[in-house]
C-alpha cells in the first residue's frame, strides 16, 4: 500500500523552498461577503446542480458555484437553464457563472441573474470543452484579450454585485498568457480570480503546473483561487504554500467525495481530517440520491443519479479491497428510484460488514 505523502513531500515534488512559506489563508472575501472558508467546489456541468452544491456546503465547502449558464437569450427558457438558476439557503452563497462571446449577450444575462438574487456572477473563461470553444466562449477567448477586457468591462459595469473570472494558464504551453488575461481582469473590476493549472491546449491531459498561478498571484492584488489535480488536504496545503493563491477549488476530486472540500478547509484550519467512515459515506450517498430524485423528478432523477453513485462507487473503491463493476452494471440498468435506493442498501451492508477493509482511515492533516 502506498502511504498518502506528507504535505512536505507534496511541497518538495512542487520545488517547495521553506524560504518562500506562505501564510495560508483561513477565510475568503469576494466583493462585501466573507466565506467561512477559502475551499470553493468548482463549477461543473452536469455536476454541481443544486443537491450537489447543498451536500457540499453541508459537509463544508465554503462556497460552490452553480453549472454555468449560457447567455443566449433564446435559451434562458429552457428546462435545462431553468434547474440550473435554482437556488436555497442550505446553497450557501449564491454564485452562478455564465458562458458566452458576446459582451452585451453577457452584461444582460449577468444582469438577469444579478435580478434574480445572485450574489456573485462568475464568468466562465476556462471551459475546454469543443462545443464551448467552437463559439469562441470559455477558454477560446483567452486568445483574444481586447475581446476578454471588452467582456469584462460590460459585465461588471451592469451588475452591482461581485463579479468573479475563472480562466486557465493560457492559451497552450507555448503561450501561457495567464499572467496578461489576470491583469485585464483586475483593470476591469474583477473581484476574484481562479486559475485553473492547464492551458486550453491541455484541456485535462497532463499534470496541473502550478507556477503560472504562482505569477498571477505574485501580479495581482486581487484574489486569486488555485485550481487543478487538488485532491487532498496535503496537495491544497503544497499548492497554496507553492503559488500564495487566496484559496481553493476543487473540481473533478469532488466526484464521489463530496466531503472533500471541507475536509480540505478542516486541514488547512489546522484541525484533523479523518476519512468519513463507510456508513457516514453511505448515508451521505444515500441523502443525496434522494434529493436528486425529488429535485430533478421520476425520469431524469434516476438517470442523473447514476453517474453520481457511480462515482461514489469508484471513490470508495479506492478505499475498500473490493471492486465494484458488476454493482455498478446493475445499478445503472435500474429504472426506480426506491430499487436504486434499495440496491445501495445492500452495497452498503456488503462493504460494512467488513469495515477494516479501508485501506486508509485518515487524510494527512
Amino acid at each position: 500500500m502506498t502511504e498518502t505523502p506528507t504535505p512536505k513531500e507534496v511541497l518538495s515534488s512542487l520545488h517547495y523552498s521553506a524560504e518562500t512559506e506562505r501564510v495560508i489563508p483561513t477565510c475568503l472575501k469576494i466583493g462585501g461577503f466573507k466565506l467561512a472558508n477559502p475551499v470553493a467546489l468548482a463549477p461543473m456541468a452536469g455536476v454541481t446542480d443544486l443537491p450537489m452544491r447543498e451536500l457540499c456546503v453541508e459537509l463544508g465547502a465554503g462556497m460552490a458555484v452553480a453549472e454555468m449558464l449560457t447567455s443566449d437569450p433564446k435559451l434562458l427558457a429552457s428546462r435545462k437553464s431553468s434547474l440550473r438558476r435554482r437556488h436555497s439557503a442550505k446553497g450557501g452563497l449564491r454564485s452562478v457563472q455564465i458562458v458566452g462571446s458576446e459582451p452585451q449577450q453577457l452584461a444582460n444575462a449577468a444582469r438577469l441573474n444579478a435580478d434574480d438574487g445572485a450574489d456573485v456572477i462568475d464568468i466562465n473563461m476556462g471551459c475546454p470543452a469543443k462545443k464551448v470553444c467552437k463559439k469562441a466562449a470559455g477558454s477560446a477567448l483567452l486568445a483574444d484579450e481586447d475581446r476578454v477586457a471588452e467582456i469584462l468591462k460590460a459585465v461588471v459595469s451592469a451588475v452591482d454585485v461581485p463579479v468573479t473570472l475563472k480562466i486557465r494558464t493560457g492559451v497552450s504551453p507555448q503561450q501561457r498568457n495567464g499572467v496578461a488575461i489576470a491583469k485585464i481582469a483586475e483593470d476591469a473590476g474583477i473581484q476574484l480570480l481562479t486559475v485553473h493549472g492547464r492551458t486550453r491546449a491541455d484541456r485535462f491531459k497532463g499534470e496541473a503546473e502550478y507556477h503560472t498561478i504562482e505569477r498571477i498571484v505574485d501580479a495581482v492584488s486581487i484574489p486569486v483561487l488555485a485550481n487543478g489535480d487538488i485532491t487532498t488536504p496535503a496537495q491544497a496545503l503544497a499548492v497554496l504554500q507553492k503559488t500564495g493563491a487566496a484559496g481553493i477549488m476543487i473540481g473533478r476530486a469532488a466526484l464521489g467525495r463530496p466531503w472533500l472540500p471541507g475536509a480540505i478547509a478542516q486541514s488547512l484550519a489546522g484541525l484533523r481530517t479523518p476519512l468519513p467512515s463507510l456508513a457516514e459515506r453511505f448515508l451521505q450517498m444515500r441523502c443525496h440520491l434522494t434529493a436528486l430524485h425529488d429535485f430533478h423528478g421520476d425520469f431524469m432523477g434516476v438517470r442523473i443519479a447514476r453517474k453520481h453513485v457511480g462515482w461514489f462507487i469508484d471513490a470508495i473503491e479506492n478505499d475498500v479491497a473490493s471492486s465494484f463493476t458488476e454493482w455498478k452494471r446493475h445499478f445503472n440498468a435500474l429504472q426506480d428510484a426506491d430499487a436504486q435506493q434499495t440496491l445501495l442498501q445492500t452495497l452498503e451492508l456488503r462493504c460494512t460488514d467488513n469495515p477494516s477493509a479501508l485501506r486508509n482511515n485518515e487524510l494527512a492533516a
